[in-house]
């Protein structure tokens, strides 16, 4: 019967999606691209969170959904929102970024965050408290984004 092979065959095909979309520092995606309250579908497992990504293509009503960040950032999108699609239990890298946002962005905003590019924190001046929170938090969570020096230095400016 040709129905158990095919269900493998798409298992794998899943699982090694999900394993090519994290990143370390040296890749431009944060490490297990995911995010927290924001949910479409069933998510179980003990697996780090993972997300995906609906962005606005233009000034109408379209949308383009996308996997990875740096897809995201190659189509230079500004408007983006994170939904987790597997995984319940935070990265390390996750962990590490919360915690830097201190309380101004939950997992889903800051995936959501890291994904847009020319847009929100990492173009505009860092000038109050939450602000830098939310940058520290971008920082710590995307370390490939396209824009992570100019932000670091407007985190830096604003803390000297």
């Amino acid at each position: 019967m040709r129905m158990p092979s095919l269900i493998l065959a798409v298992t794998v095909v899943v699982a090694t999606g999900a394993l090519l979309q994290g990143c370390t520092s040296s890749d431009p995606t944060p490490e297990d691209s995911s995010a927290g309250s924001a949910g479409v579908g069933t998510v179980t497992g003990s697996a780090p969170i993972m997300f995906a990504f609906t962005c606005r293509t233009g000034s109408g009503a379209g949308t383009e959904t996308y996997t990875t960040y740096s897809a995201v950032w190659e189509d230079r999108r500004a408007e983006c929102t994170a939904f987790r699609t597997t995984g319940s239990v935070l990265s390390t890298q996750q962990a590490a970024a919360v915690r830097a946002a201190r309380g101004a962005a939950a997992l889903d905003e800051l995936a959501a965050g890291c994904a847009v590019r020319g847009a929100g924190a990492w173009v505009r001046p860092v000038t109050e408290a939450r602000a830098a929170d939310i940058a520290a938090g971008l920082l710590a969570y995307c370390p490939g984004h396209p824009e992570h020096e100019r932000l670091r230095e407007a985190l830096a400016t604003y803390r000297s």
